[in-house]
């Protein structure tokens, strides 16, 4: 079977193709046919030794694919074979609360990840494709629309009319923007684009700021909104601080990323004195991927592709990735 792999050393020159032995599903599993991928900056960091220098090598990257069920193993009810799949980003976090052993199990490092042509895996650790995606579309849901939906809705807690800052054009940010809009939220955005400003208003965004000629920007979103209700942030330490100036009273910033690094100074009077909650967040469980699902299936949303490169091309899709010019999601075709 073929695998992408990285082997010896970290650095996205490493990667290789490889063979390893065909998998087979015990009880409880599904053996899958692995059709697509899609890039999280995660990947980059992993392949590159920066998330985990650590890391056992050799590693089988990436942590979010689609593809379709070949087998079933003993005891799986509920699916069948050509049943089109995801798997979840942490394959033991099925619900509720996160602890330190599920997130231990997550793809893409410290377990093998989807750039495979054929993976085994939980039966409950998968959910349904929405019907109306192909394989590269639906690659993009496990990690990044999943965490824009839970920085949304379960810590988050939008509401119809809220106003919603999202930052720059990557996988999360871009589902940010689709998703609160389809639930009826207003949404502001940063980029360093005004390009990928004008491609935000068209996807329903109301304004944006560029922060490259607006450094004040928190300052400027709120003076133009009133004050947004809710943050999502991917930047960290650049992106914090200009955060806690945008959102309003009683509002709400989700960390979900560290893009500009990964500390920061920061004033903590106004997040008292204007009650603001700071939420850090990573990813979600699979009953919130499957409530994300069931959203997109009734507003039939696509995510926004890229580009997508071959399979065997997983360095050079990383590395434009990690330029971060992209609008939407960097993604992988996985050929037999």
């Amino acid at each position: 079977m073929k695998v992408i792999e990285i082997s010896e050393s970290f650095g996205t020159d490493r990667l290789r193709l490889a063979d390893r032995p065909e998998p087979e599903p015990g009880d409880g599993q599904l053996l899958l046919k692995m059709n697509a991928a899609s890039l999280n900056y995660r990947d980059w960091l992993m392949v590159t030794g920066r998330y985990n220098p650590k890391q056992p090598l050799p590693l089988i990257p990436c942590s979010d694919g689609s593809g379709e069920v070949l087998e079933c193993g003993g005891g799986v009810t509920g699916f069948a074979p050509r049943d089109r799949v995801l798997p979840i980003f942490a394959p033991r976090w099925i619900e509720g609360k996160p602890d330190r052993e599920k997130l231990r199990t997550t793809l893409g490092g410290p377990l093998d990840g989807v750039l495979t042509r054929r993976m085994v895996v939980d039966a409950d650790s998968v959910v349904r494709t929405p019907a109306h995606l192909d394989d590269v579309e639906a690659a993009c849901l496990p990690c990044a629309a999943v965490t824009a939906w839970n920085a949304l809705v379960v810590h988050g807690e939008l509401a119809e009319g809220d106003r919603v800052l999202v930052q720059g054009s990557g996988g999360v940010s871009i589902f940010a923007l689709q998703l609160a809009r389809a639930m009826g939220a207003e949404v502001w955005a940063i980029s360093s684009r005004d390009e990928c400003l004008a491609r935000m208003r068209e996807l329903g965004a109301v304004d944006g700021v560029n922060y490259k000629t607006v450094p004040e920007w928190g300052r400027e979103i709120r003076k133009r909104s009133g004050g947004v209700d809710l943050v999502v942030d991917v930047g960290g330490g650049a992106t914090l601080p200009q955060s806690l100036a945008a959102v309003g009273l009683g509002g709400r910033i989700c960390q979900v990323g560290n893009l500009g690094g990964g500390s920061v100074e920061l004033n903590l009077i106004p997040l008292f004195m204007q009650q603001v909650r700071l939420q850090g967040l990573l990813v979600g469980d699979r009953c919130s991927f499957e409530a994300l699902n069931d959203l997109i299936e009734n507003k039939k949303l696509r995510p926004i592709v890229d580009r997508t490169f071959a399979w065997t091309e997983a360095g050079a899709a990383l590395d434009y990735l990690a330029a971060g010019q992209q609008f939407g999601k960097v993604c992988l075709s996985i050929e037999e």
